[in-house]
């Protein structure tokens, strides 16, 4: 039958199940049982055939021993954690004897008549293997005779896996004849608990159901406990758990990103060192004298955060009552808010209704055998709708504040008690924040210096005045795009002599660009690219083939003005070599990760795509097409960026991104569009000082207070944040994009004449 208990034997293992059709249903696979090897007797029913038939209580008769009774009653019952119940499974066994003598079998026959799941292993090896493989609930392990099977190592071997953290584990002993022997032995060894020899099946059985519910069912309780956990690391309210004693026993993620500490932070603190606001003293009387008789507090009151910062909070604190009837831990469950608890209300309202109409559908299902459609789709609709309006409250009682806004507030909480010359230099310090150019520069030219206020306002301000009458307006037709149509694109495998020798100390700083533009006819960019993307490992990236990759360096570069003196496919080689260069440094490499160098390499490559040869003020004055689709912003790094995504993605045998998962591609655009709009002067001074005060200053601040673990730990992971390492990023493309004055003084003479030249071919 589907419930009838078998009997199952091998060589080297006998597994019961307790039942009565073992013997009278052998099948082709199964083994002869071995001599010895207990038989239960026919028409035996066991606990564990009841309980799997559904049966709540049955009786079993003992199969022999010593103190055999008419009968006994085994309930079977879900275990009760607080409010949680759960079902056990049937408890398993494992029997580890070298041989099977009387105890062995004692212990067998109790397995059946308490409806355990018993397993037979007589090596230490194969029960170390079925433990991992089965996870049993009790081990019992032979211990008389160390020299047949050492069970202090298989006890140790088993304990050092975390799956054998709420197993329990027994050695069995010899009796005593002359002295009792310590346990400390087999405690250091992990053991649970020692058994002292005594092959009564009616005392292995009674000794089976105390550790039954003595041990494996406070075991199976704290296994629960990993649920609970669960929950708790996962769950979005800021929850914390201190002792009777105000120390802090548990923080979840939630509340110690409230409160702007680090993971473990808090962890053992007393909450006399946490920071408070002094002001609310008698409040805390009130909390205390609420929750010291076993009541619940709920109400606002004012936090500080780890920073200073002081934050309005909805807190609700109940006392946990513990061993003895007194109050043992205190639960603290957090909420900001906006000034006003109504929104924490409404969550609090929504959830208890949702919990209610649960529990009511619930106990609608028990009553009803047949589903009702339309009651099943209304209480979805409501319980969704309910839903929706506690994630609203949720939003509404988040605190959403800018950086700089706190910053605001922290210095108007300083000007307060601080003297009349420091409140107004504070005064001005506001209102420069209160600036929406933080980081722009403002020069303080001379009024008899008008060429230089002129000059260097063009370069960066992006401010245009009125065009005059007969000024030059540009014509859409310079800014078309080359065609694409041009030579196949060529192998690093066959190229000529005289370009490989051009190319041979590209590594080097001193590298000459102009002998490689000479080289290859004004079109060093593929034959340079091709190369360091090959030295960078760009194909593995990418996941692209070299085909592929030629193709659109070939693309690019046809979409550089040969025409233009200084913005051609020349420059953008030179920015890429540069940018190259850069990246080999070690605390480059030691910051930035394959994808980070990859994509770098593409922003120098396209990041004067398609440049007309005129600056962005010449542009938005002339009032060019693209200086009106890009609305007079960036207009020309807008451009950049744009066009080489459209060229890359317009034609499969070009597109270097198509194998690529959506997240790194994702990643990948948002960087070089981000790197791309860098090279755009007019916002040089802010990234600049960006850079200063995120990265520059604080590594130099870390090295000059000494060398000792911690500063060197945060000096390695400090430029690794995501935030940092794109103001490194930054800054390294606009070095290389005007590195060309640190290069070899006839290379920077080259430049500047190119520079002018195009600069200056501007003229009204």
């Amino acid at each position: 039958m589907g419930c009838a208990p078998s009997i199952q034997a091998s060589e080297s293992r006998a597994v019961y199940h307790g039942g009565n059709e073992a013997e009278d249903a052998p099948g082709p696979t199964a083994p002869p049982l071995q001599p010895g090897v207990p038989r239960l007797p026919p028409g035996q029913t066991t606990a564990a055939s009841a309980r799997s038939c559904g049966s709540s209580l049955v009786e079993s008769e003992p199969s022999g021993g010593s103190g055999s009774g008419n009968g006994n009653t085994v309930a079977v019952a879900d275990i009760q954690f607080g409010p949680m119940r759960f079902h056990p499974d049937q408890l398993q066994v494992l029997l580890v004897f070298p041989k099977e003598d009387k105890q062995c079998n004692g212990f067998c026959r109790a397995c059946e008549k308490a409806g355990f799941k018993c397993t037979v292993i007589k090596e230490a090896q194969t029960a170390l293997a079925c433990f991992l493989d089965k996870h049993h609930d009790v081990i019992i392990i032979d211990h008389r005779n160390p020299q047949q099977l050492d069970g202090e190592v298989l006890c140790r071997s088993i304990r050092s896996s975390e799956l054998s953290e709420n197993t329990v584990i027994v050695g069995v002993v010899r009796r005593a004849v002359r002295e009792e022997s310590s346990v400390m032995s087999l405690i250091e060894a992990g053991f649970t608990r020692r058994y002292v020899e005594n092959p009564s099946a009616m005392a292995c059985y009674n000794e089976l159901l105390q550790m039954e519910f003595g041990l494996v069912r406070p075991q199976l309780k704290l296994r629960a406990c990993n649920s609970m956990f669960t929950a708790l690391e996962k769950s979005q309210e800021a929850i914390e758990i201190t002792s009777e004693d105000h120390i802090v026993q548990y923080a979840n993620p939630a509340f110690e990103t409230t409160m702007g500490y680090e993971s473990g932070e808090l962890i053992g603190k007393d909450l006399a060192e946490v920071p408070v606001n002094e002001k609310k003293a008698d409040l805390l009387d009130t909390i205390n004298s609420c929750i010291r008789i076993g009541k619940e507090w709920q109400g606002i009151c004012s936090a500080k955060e780890k920073n200073g910062d002081n934050v309005q909070q909805n807190v609700k604190i109940l006392p946990v009552i513990g061993q003895g009837g007194k109050i043992r831990h205190y639960v603290s469950i957090v909420r900001a808010c906006n000034g006003n608890n109504k929104a924490t209300k409404i969550a609090e309202c929504v959830q208890s209704d949702t919990h209610t109409d649960n529990q009511s559908g619930k106990h609608n299902d028990r009553r009803k055998s047949s589903l009702d459609v339309r009651t099943a789709a209304s209480r979805t609709s409501k319980v969704s709708s309910q839903r929706r309006r506690s994630s609203m409250a949720r939003i509404h009682s988040m605190k959403i504040e800018a950086p700089i806004t706190k910053a605001i507030n922290i210095i108007s909480a300083a000007q307060e008690s601080s003297p009349m010359p420091v409140t107004e230099a504070l005064d001005r310090v506001l209102e420069i924040l209160r600036t929406t150019e933080l980081y722009s520069p403002q020069f303080d030219a001379k009024d008899d210096d008008p060429h230089a206020i002129d000059l260097v306002g063009g370069l960066m301000s992006d401010v245009f005045r009125r065009p005059s009458r007969n000024e030059y307006v540009l014509s859409t037709k310079n800014l078309q795009q080359v065609s694409s149509s041009v030579i196949t694109p060529t192998s690093l495998h066959d190229i000529p002599s005289q370009i490989t020798q051009a190319m041979e100390n590209e590594e080097s700083w001193d590298f000459d660009i102009f002998e490689l533009e000479a080289a290859t006819h004004k079109r060093p960019l593929i034959y340079l690219g091709l190369k360091i993307f090959a030295r960078f490992g760009v194909c593995e990236v990418l996941k692209c083939s070299e085909t592929t990759l030629r193709s659109w360096m070939q693309i690019i570069e046809a979409n550089y003005h040969a025409s233009n003196p200084y913005h051609n496919s020349t420059h953008s080689a030179d920015v890429l070599h540069a940018t190259a260069y850069f990246l080999c440094k070690e605390r480059i490499k030691q910051t930035l990760d394959p994808l980070d160098e990859v994509t770098t390499l593409i922003a120098a490559t396209v990041h004067d795509l398609d440049h007309p040869g005129r600056t962005n003020s010449f542009l938005c004055n002339a009032g060019s097409e693209l200086a009106i689709l890009y609305n007079d912003t960036a207009v020309l790094e807008r451009h950049h960026a744009a066009l080489a995504f459209q060229l890359t993605t317009g034609d499969d045998k070009c597109n270097i991104f198509k194998n690529m998962e959506r997240n790194d591609y994702r990643t990948l655009r948002q960087s070089i569009i981000d790197m791309v709009l860098a090279t755009e002067m007019t916002k040089h001074f802010e990234h600049v000082n960006k850079f200063v005060n995120s990265i520059n200053k604080p590594l130099a601040a870390l090295e000059e207070d000494g060398e000792t673990d911690k500063n060197q730990e945060a000096i390695i992971t400090m430029p690794r944040t995501p935030d940092n390492r794109c103001l490194i990023k930054r800054m390294l493309i606009k070095c290389a994009d005007v590195s060309n004055p640190c290069r070899p003084l006839e290379q920077c003479i080259e430049w500047a004449a190119r520079i002018s030249e195009e600069y200056f071919s501007q003229k009204l």
